[in-house]
């Protein structure tokens, strides 16, 4: 049988992304070929962030917002869904099946009090030691025959009950975005559970059973920042995030980023940010050949800025490479609250 295809750490564990403390964690999921065809499936998981709570974000009076229902586990997958679509990406349908593997795992967490992408089949709730197998477990099946099937994780550890919060923070750490945002993932589901230590275990699981349907044209790609996009945060906090990407620092600007298909490849030629009217910013530049760490894809890319972003200002940005060798030149701007 077909073991799916390490992709976005280091080779001895998936994609995996944790947020912990009041914001949010993550992981993420994988799949994809590496250009020749050969390997179509993959498993995406950043390791994780970590916050403490509140709110930091002031945007459910954005135009077409979905309305807030309380149910932190739907309203952190609507906000996924609703950013998706600003992006231009079709959502991803809720399955209940997934719903089952994410709030299993969800209650493992809390359970045992700690955000992990792994369970340790001695411990209380193991219902399966990766997310690919709590997912068949959960009757999700992955056509590992075929290989062409892709999934992940993203999980938040927070003392803040906002579903919209945990998202969005998820969605500012950039590798959880990476797989949040992922074109090819067609279903998701999602779960909570609190632990004895107030920390609510927020899981939401991806997946497409079937890479050649779904996702973006063939040369295409999605931006986010969208553009023309408001109110973005000045800060991301990349200590919260592992794998931290940012190492030697911690408060750093909003990041960037462009996605294909898991299946495309991305190359940079030119990645670059700039107040209106100013000089390129300094960057961390985030792809397949400048951080293979943590990369094992070519189909996404970001740009960090390594100083936090000045309030009200409108930042231009500019991306000049390929996807799928079919030249890119692209021009947005976004402006910061």
């Amino acid at each position: 049988m077909n073991t799916p295809r390490q992709f976005n750490r280091k080779a001895s564990a998936w994609l995996i992304s944790l947020l912990v403390a009041a914001l949010a964690t993550g992981c993420g999921g994988g799949g994809g070929s590496d250009g020749g065809g050969a390997d179509r499936t993959g498993n995406l998981q950043p390791d994780g962030v970590v916050s403490n709570g509140g709110a930091p974000f002031s945007v459910l009076n954005e135009a077409g917002a979905p309305r807030q229902t309380g149910d932190m586990a739907a309203d952190g997958f609507n906000w996924f869904n609703f950013r998706r679509q600003q992006m231009g990406l079709a959502p991803v349908a809720r399955n209940a099946q997934v719903d089952k593997a994410a709030l299993a795992h969800s209650n493992y967490q809390a359970i045992n009090d700690f955000i992990t992408h792994d369970e340790v089949s001695t411990r209380r709730g193991f219902t399966g030691a990766t997310v690919f197998q709590r997912l068949q477990s959960a009757g999700y099946t992955l056509p590992v025959n075929d290989r062409d099937y892709a999934y992940g994780e993203v999980i938040s550890a927070t003392g803040d009950k906002s579903g919209v919060n945990a998202a969005e923070e998820l969605i500012t750490a950039i590798y959880h975005r990476f797989v949040i945002m992922e074109p090819k993932f067609l279903e998701a589901g999602a779960g909570i559970a609190t632990g004895s230590s107030g920390y609510t275990y927020f899981t939401t699981n991806f997946g497409s059973t079937d890479l050649n349907r779904g996702g973006l044209g063939t040369g295409r790609m999605a931006t986010y920042p969208i553009a023309d996009q408001q109110n973005l945060p000045v800060v991301f906090y990349s200590n919260q995030e592992e794998p931290d990407p940012i190492p030697d620092r911690n408060e750093v600007g909003y990041p960037v980023s462009v996605h294909a298909n898991i299946t495309s490849i991305i190359k940079v030629s030119s990645f670059t940010i700039n107040p209106r009217g100013g000089t390129p910013l300094p960057t961390r530049l985030l792809t397949y050949e400048t951080d293979r760490e943590n990369f094992e894809r070519p189909s996404t890319a970001a740009i960090i800025p390594l100083n936090v972003l000045q309030p009200q200002t409108d930042y231009d940005v500019r991306f000049i490479g390929s996807v799928d060798n079919v030249p890119v030149d692209r021009f947005w701007s976004f402006r910061t609250r």
